[in-house]
């Protein structure tokens, strides 16, 4: 069960260009890094695969679930780029209220949290209130968020902005843990962050999928004389400078 594009187009008004013209993806199993620039069309292809906002044209989709319906929102766990504290909660709290939100009774959502906060080594601070945490700390509260339902689809805007180095292990130990309980989507603007741990990369640029496929055929686009640590870098770059053909960048998707 996963997420599908069809012919899907957004726009953020109608006197406004489309973000997203056309698109047919589907996103795909394990891992995937969403990159591209930006304004490329990345945020909004994750609100609309979590039902944030709705297609102006096309449609989006899980197999046998409604769009947007409460079984959808309940299979799909979005992680935004801005996580905003609530000064009234604690962690533990913000976690448990997210998932009652998505439909846990307020019993399961109370006892999962802690867990969930554990699985992002924040459990010390379960019981902290949002606003006096570090940057850093509130988006593994919102990753905690993400992660105390049984989604099968996870998609994660930038997570890893503001983390310093040991909370970006910890994120990565935290990914590498799903295992198969769930597809995750990732976008960032860190070409290299995660590229290639990932199952698959999928690089956007102004709202069409230039490229999606496994690891290895990403990294194939780097120039045979790329030095070891910049594959990933040049790869990108190949991909968004390639010649483009009508509207339809030359190079294999």
């Amino acid at each position: 069960m996963t997420v599908e594009f069809s012919s899907c187009t957004y726009r953020y008004g109608w006197r406004r260009a489309p973000v997203l013209t056309g698109l047919d993806y589907r996103v795909p199993p394990g891992l995937t890094i969403l990159l591209g620039p930006n304004g490329a069309g990345k945020s909004t292809l994750l609100k609309l695969a979590a039902s944030v906002i709705a297609p102006t044209g096309g449609a989006v989709g899980m197999a046998g679930v409604a769009f947007g319906s409460k079984a959808y929102r309940a299979a799909v766990a979005w992680m935004p780029q801005t996580i905003t504290p609530l000064r009234s909660l604690t962690a533990r709290e913000y976690v448990a209220y997210t998932g009652w939100l998505k439909g846990m009774s307020r019993a399961d959502a109370w006892d999962r949290s802690l867990r969930a906060l554990e699985r992002v080594e924040l459990a010390d601070r379960a019981d902290e209130r949002t606003t006096r945490l570090s940057g850093g700390q509130l988006r593994r509260v919102g990753l905690a968020g993400a992660l105390v339902h049984d989604a099968r689809v996870l998609l994660l805007d930038e997570p890893t902005a503001g983390m310093d180095p040991r909370q970006r292990r910890v994120f990565r130990t935290v990914l590498a843990g799903l295992g198969d309980e769930v597809d995750v989507l990732l976008s960032t603007h860190d070409v290299v962050d995660l590229a290639e741990e990932a199952d698959s990369v999928t690089v956007l640029d102004e709202g069409r999928v230039l490229h999606t496929g496994d690891t290895a055929s990403f990294l194939a686009h780097a120039p045979g004389d790329t030095p070891p640590g910049r594959v990933a870098e040049e790869a990108y770059t190949a991909l968004l400078t390639a010649p483009v053909r009508g509207d339809v960048r030359a190079t294999a998707v």
